[in-house]
C-alpha cells in the first residue's frame, strides 16, 4: 500500500488554510524541513486552491514511489484521470531531467501499482516561471493509457488540466480510496535493490509481494535458518541456490549478506562475485548514492571514502582469494555468499593463473576448493552460499557447478550440502557429481533453494523459458511466444537503424536501453559495431543520456561479459555469424585471421550458446533482435551465414520490423 503526507477531497482542501495543510505535511513527514521546501509547498497550495475551485476530486501531497525512494509532489484525481504533478518552483526552463523525473513517477505507477494498470495517467511538469509551451497531448505507442509528459508554467496549469479533462471526457469516476489502497508490487533492478539494502531499508518495500514472487522471501528465510542452525550446532554447510535468469539470485545473496552483518554476534557475511563488471557497477552505484545521501545531511564525503566503505560489503572474489592466500588465518566472516558460482575457475585454470600471474608454483587447487578451504579454517561453524545460474558459463576455465560438488566430495566430506533439486536439470550438468557426493557426504534436497520466477522482467515470467526453447530448438517456442506477445514485445529485423529507432520509441522516461552483442561477433564492423573496443561498463550502465559513453548513445556495445548479472529495460541483441541455425542444429564459429573457423570443442560450443542465452535475457521490458542481411561480396559476411537464423526466428512467430 502506498502512502502520502497529506490527503483530502478537493472541496475540503479548499476550505483549509495553507498553514494547516503545511503543518499536516510536516508532521506526517516526521522530518525537519528546510525553508525552500516550506516555500515550495506554500506556492503549490496557493496555486492549486486557485485552479481547483470548479473541480471535484481528491488530492495527495508527497505521494510515495517506494521503488525509486522518492515522492510525487502532488497526485490529483479528477473524474477518470490521475494527474501526476511535479512542481519546479522558480524554474524558468523545462529541463530534460525534470521531464524524465515526472515521467518515471507515472511509469512506476503504471507498471507496478495495480489500480494504475488500466487507468489514464497524465504526468505534468510545472516549471512555474517558464515561458508558455505548446499544448499537445501525445498518446504512447504502448497503448497503456499513459500520456507523454505535458509541460506548463504556473499560469497555464489550470487551463492544462481543463484541456485534458475535455479531451478525455468520460462518465466514469475513479474511487480515490480504492486507488491509493491498491496493491503495489514493484520489481527493482539489482542496482536499486542493492542501494536500498545497503541503506538499511527493507527490500520487501521495493519488491513484488504477489504469489509468484513469494519464494524470493522463502529462499532467503531458508538460508537464514540454515545459518542460525550452523552457528547453534557448530556445523559447516554449503548451500546451492538455483534459479531461472533474472529470478533474483543476486538479490537473495545481497539480502542474506545485509541481514548477517551483525559484527557483535560474530556472524558477519561477505558478498563475493567473480563478475567484475557487476561488482564495479554495484560499488560505484552504492558509492555515488552514499555521497549524495551524506551531502544531503550536510556531511562532506569524497567518492574515494565512500568506495572504501562499500568494498567491505561487496568484493571481487579474486581479491578475497588473494587475501587469504597471503594470510593463513580464518576469514573474518563466517558466512560467504558467492554470486554466479558456476563461473568459478577449474583447477587447471586456477593453477595456470597462480603460476603465470602470481608466481606461486605449488598452488594445486581449483577455485571452489580453495574458497571452501578458507571458510573451513573456522574451528566452530561456517556457511557457504553458492548462487548458481544454469547454462551461464561463458568463459574459458569456468568450472560450472560440478567443481564445487567435487571439492566437497574429495576434500570436505564432513560439510553438509543443502541443494536445490533443480540442480539435476541438464543445464547445470551436475547429475553424476551429485550422485557421487551423496555416496560420501550428507546431501539435503530442498525446493526452497530454487527461484522459479523471473523477477527481472515484470512483464515476462516466461522469457527465460522461451530463450531456453529457442536455443534448444524446441518446437514449443512457438507456443511460448504466444504467451508473451501481449506482455513482452520481441521483434526481429535485418536493419540496425530500424532497431535503434524502435528502442528509442519504446523507452520512456529514464528507461535504459542499449546494444548487446556476443564477444565473438567480429564481423559487425560494417554496422559500426566493434566488439574489440573495450568499454567502460560503469559509464555504460550508470551514466545518462548526455554522456556519449552511456548505453543510451547506441555507439558502444556491451558483450555477455559486461552484462551478465545486470539488466536493461530495452535491449537490441545484434546477432553475428558466430552462431548459425542449421537443419542439423546450431553451428558455432570463431573468427580467426580473415575467416570464420568451425568450433569443434564441445565446451567452447557451450560457452558461445550460453553467451547468447545471457544476451537474450537482459531486457526487463522487451527487445529487438537484429540479424544482418550480410553481403554477397564479403566472404566473411555471406547472406547464408545469417538467413537461416533469421528465418528460424521468423518461423517462431516474431514480428518483423
Amino acid at each position: 500500500m502506498l502512502n502520502y503526507y497529506y490527503s483530502d477531497k478537493i472541496s475540503d482542501f479548499l476550505q483549509k488554510s495553507a498553514a494547516t495543510i503545511i503543518g499536516e505535511i510536516s508532521v506526517n513527514g516526521r522530518l525537519g524541513h528546510i525553508n525552500t521546501e516550506l516555500y515550495a509547498w506554500e506556492f503549490q497550495i496557493k496555486l492549486l486552491k486557485q485552479i481547483l475551485e470548479n473541480h471535484d476530486g481528491h488530492l495527495f501531497f508527497e505521494f510515495s514511489i517506494p521503488r525509486m525512494g522518492k515522492r510525487v509532489d502532488c497526485l490529483l484525481i479528477i473524474k477518470n484521470i490521475v494527474f501526476v504533478l511535479e512542481f519546479k518552483v522558480g524554474e524558468k526552463e523545462f529541463i530534460n531531467q525534470n521531464i524524465e523525473q515526472v515521467w518515471d513517477y507515472a511509469l512506476d505507477l503504471k507498471n507496478f501499482h495495480k489500480p494504475s494498470h488500466t487507468l489514464l495517467l497524465v504526468p505534468i511538469l510545472v516549471a512555474t516561471h517558464a515561458k508558455s509551451s505548446p499544448f499537445e497531448i501525445i498518446t504512447s505507442s504502448h497503448n497503456d493509457n499513459l500520456i507523454n509528459p505535458l509541460k506548463t508554467n504556473a499560469e497555464n496549469l489550470g487551463n492544462t488540466i481543463t484541456h485534458v479533462l475535455n479531451f478525455f471526457q468520460d462518465a466514469n469516476t475513479i474511487d480515490s480510496i480504492n486507488y491509493v489502497t491498491g496493491s503495489y508490487s514493484p520489481t527493482p533492478t539489482i542496482i536499486e535493490a542493492a542501494i536500498s539494502l545497503y541503506n538499511n531499508h527493507n527490500v520487501e518495500e521495493i519488491t513484488r509481494s504477489d504469489a509468484d514472487a513469494i519464494n524470493l522471501k522463502t529462499t532467503t528465510k531458508y538460508i537464514s535458518e540454515t545459518i542460525e542452525y550452523a552457528k547453534s550446532n557448530s556445523k559447516k554447510i554449503i548451500c546451492f541456490v538455483t534459479g531461472v535468469p533474472g529470478a533474483g539470485k543476486t538479490l537473495v545473496g545481497l539480502k542474506v549478506a545485509t541481514e548477517h552483518l551483525d559484527k557483535e554476534k560474530g556472524n558477519t557475511c561477505v558478498f563475493l562475485s567473480g563478475n567484475k563488471p557487476l561488482v564495479d557497477i554495484l560499488q560505484e552505484a552504492l558509492a555515488r548514492d552514499k555521497v549524495v545521501q551524506e551531502n544531503l545531511k550536510g556531511n562532506k564525503l569524497t567518492k574515494k571514502q565512500a568506495r572504501e566503505s562499500v568494498k567491505a560489503f561487496i568484493q571481487i572474489i579474486h581479491h578475497y582469494r588473494d587475501e587469504y592466500l597471503r594470510d593463513p588465518k580464518a576469514p573474518y566472516d563466517h558466512v560467504a555468499v558467492f554470486d554466479e558460482a558456476q563461473r568459478a575457475w577449474t583447477k587447471e585454470q586456477t593453477v595456470k593463473f597462480m603460476q603465470q600471474k602470481k608466481g606461486i608454483p605449488n598452488f594445486q587447487h581449483s577455485e571452489p576448493e580453495f574458497l571452501i578451504s578458507c571458510l573451513n579454517r573456522h574451528q566452530d561453524w561456517a556457511v557457504v552460499v553458492c548462487l548458481v545460474g544454469g547454462g551461464q558459463e561463458i568463459n574459458t576455465g569456468e568450472a560450472g557447478i560440478s567443481e564445487w560438488l567435487s571439492a566437497v566430495k574429495n576434500n570436505f566430506p564432513s560439510w553438509e550440502t543443502r541443494i536445490s533439486p533443480n540442480l539435476f536439470d541438464s543445464e547445470y550438468d551436475a547429475q553424476t557429481t551429485i550422485k557421487e557426493l551423496e555416496a560420501k557426504s550428507l546431501v539435503v534436497f530442498n525446493p526452497d533453494l530454487h527461484l522459479a520466477v523471473s523477477m527481472r522482467s515484470f512483464r515476462a515470467e516466461y522469457l527465460s523459458k522461451l530463450v531456453k526453447e529457442i536455443l534448444d530448438i524446441d518446437e514449443n517456442a512457438k507456443n511460448r511466444r504466444l504467451q508473451l506477445q501481449d506482455k513482452y514485445p520481441i521483434v526481429i529485423t535485418r536493419d540496425i537503424e530500424k532497431a535503434k529507432k524502435w528502442l528509442k520509441e519504446k523507452a520512456r522516461g529514464s528507461e535504459r536501453y542499449g546494444i548487446v552483442v556476443s564477444s565473438q561477433a567480429y564481423r559487425l564492423k560494417p554496422l559500426a559495431i566493434d566488439v574489440k573496443t573495450e568499454i567502460n561498463h560503469i559509464n555504460w550502465f550508470l551514466d545518462g543520456k548526455d554522456d556519449i559513453r552511456s548505453s543510451y548513445f547506441l555507439e558502444d556495445v556491451a558483450t555477455e561479459f559486461q552484462v551478465q548479472g545486470l539488466e536493461l529495460d530495452w535491449a537490441c541483441v545484434t546477432w553475428d555469424g558466430d552462431l548459425r541455425f542449421t537443419k542439423d542444429g546450431w553451428k558455432t564459429f570463431s573468427f580467426v585471421g580473415n575467416k570464420w573457423q568451425n568450433i569443434h570443442k564441445d565446451v567452447r560450443k557451450k560457452y558461445l550458446i550460453n553467451a547468447y542465452r545471457v544476451l537474450l535475457t537482459r531486457a526487463r521490458q522487451g527487445m529487438v533482435i537484429v540479424v544482418p542481411e550480410g553481403n554477397i561480396e564479403d566472404h566473411t559476411r555471406q547472406p547464408e551465414f545469417y538467413n537461416s537464423t533469421f528465418n528460424y526466428l521468423k518461423d517462431i512467430g516474431f514480428d518483423v520490423l
